[in-house]
């Protein structure tokens, strides 16, 4: 069988070959491990990767499924997770020289849910320093001589680069959102409190959320499915029935999606060629979608965002602020100064915010529009790599901890990809997803 170009067949698909015997995840792994020899000297996505250690866990899978016992899911299938995630059997290092050679003892959740799937924990890919915004050594999979974005810079260009066909992220303002859009990938940040965040470096609680990297709507859906779980040990998860997002997703919608697009107050900022890209897109949508003008300026969910992730980060990080804040970025130092001095009545009162917003959006929801179209990003990645870009244009999703998609669907300046966002209603992600399906579908008519 010719096994040219495995590395980029799709995650439901590769586990399906696994499972029925066309390919064994050795061949699926070496094929990506291949593709890592290939092109990472230039990309730079993982933090840490032990080859054979990754097909020591591809040999185990085959024995295992050649065994006859049952198989999960994603059986023998690789997974890049980002180096905030615990791992029991690999370094977590968070980005940061402070946390240099630190192994942890257990597994996170996400590591453990993946495991049970059946699931090849590849490596561990660059974060940003304590998935903040000072920049990792991963470029732009596109042309390295852009930004990949961040926080979640590895996850999502080893993902674009065939290295690997699923990775996890995360999202605390925009992490998943642009770097999915800035690589090309499909990023998803799912309601908060869906997947539970238990061993996985924390820097807000109220924001930070799992993100999920993958080349196709079926395998962010797949990965979904595996990952929504009840957790105890994480104050913000809850026990909820099972959905099966992957038939959700696959489903006709009953209707044509009806779309809101979203401009922002950040509009008159976004780059010339992402405003044309959107208003073609728009064009080509017809009545299914309507501008729609937000009641909340964004300089205010701006301020809000700033007063609860900098409060929650300062707390999170006061033991590297005390014992090593000179091995700090300058661009944390400041951030941590912040957040030390946002007032308890701020940082309350901008919590308090958060039920109100969600109100309107769900008015937005229940009322008429299936989901919100909105840019991912300012534009394509920026030039350089001082920078992850600007994450405003996620902002107030994330503070509402509604579902939200980065969607590949256009090319901006330099041949560079340029994501949709799509913004959906709290714990109708499956729905979601459908949505951006149908969109995908289309466009490509």
């Amino acid at each position: 069988m010719d096994l040219t170009g495995l590395n980029w067949v799709a995650a439901v698909e590769a586990a399906r070959m696994i499972r029925e015997g066309v390919v064994t995840s050795v061949q699926l792994v070496e094929a990506c491990l291949a593709r890592v020899r290939e092109v990472d000297a230039a990309v730079q996505a993982w933090a840490f990767l032990d080859p054979e250690h990754a097909l020591a866990q591809a040999r185990a899978a085959d024995e295992l499924r050649m065994s006859g016992q049952p198989t999960g899911p994603l059986h023998g299938v690789p997974v890049g997770l980002k180096d905030i995630i615990d791992t029991a059997d690999m370094p977590t290092e968070n980005g940061s020289v402070l946390h240099a050679g630190r192994t942890p003892s257990r597994d996170a959740s996400v590591a453990s849910l993946l495991r049970a799937a059946g699931a090849v924990i590849m490596g561990k890919t660059v974060t940003t320093e304590f998935a903040t915004r000072t920049p990792g050594k991963t470029r732009n999979p596109h042309n390295p001589a852009y930004t990949p974005g961040g926080s979640s810079s590895g996850s999502a260009a080893a993902v674009a680069a065939g290295m690997v066909p699923l990775a996890l992220g995360s999202q605390t303002t925009g992490s998943t959102i642009r770097p999915a859009s800035y690589c090309g990938v499909y990023g998803f940040k799912p309601t908060h409190g869906l997947i539970p965040r238990h061993g996985m470096f924390q820097l807000s609680r109220t924001l930070d959320h799992v993100g999920l990297f993958a080349r196709a709507i079926e395998d962010v859906a797949l990965l979904l499915e595996t990952l929504a779980a009840y957790d105890d040990r994480d104050g913000d998860s809850r026990p909820r029935a099972r959905v099966p997002y992957r038939d959700v997703a696959a489903a006709e919608p009953p209707l044509p999606p009806m779309f809101g697009f979203v401009k922002t107050s950040l509009w008159d900022r976004v780059d010339a060629d992402a405003r044309e890209a959107f208003g073609e897109l728009v064009a080509s949508l017809g009545d299914r979608v309507e501008e729609v003008v937000l009641a909340v300026p964004t300089d205010e969910v701006l301020e809000l965002q700033r007063a609860i992730g900098g409060a929650e980060i300062a707390i999170n990080l006061r033991r590297e602020w005390d014992k090593g804040r000179e091995k700090l970025s300058p661009a944390l130092q400041a951030r941590i100064e912040h957040g030390r001095q946002v007032r308890a009545v701020d940082y309350l009162v901008a919590l308090s915010q958060i039920p109100q917003l969600n109100d309107s959006l769900t008015e937005l929801f229940e009322q008429r529009y299936d989901a919100i179209l909105t840019p991912a990003a300012f534009g394509t990645a920026p030039a350089g790599l001082e920078s992850t870009g600007d994450p405003a244009f996620c902002a107030l999703w994330t503070l509402c901890g509604v579902p939200a998609l980065s969607v590949p669907l256009m090319q901006g300046a330099n041949d560079l990809p340029l994501g949709v966002q799509l913004v959906g209603a709290r714990h109708r992600d499956g729905q979601l997803l459908r949505t951006a399906r149908w969109l995908v579908d289309h466009v490509a008519r």
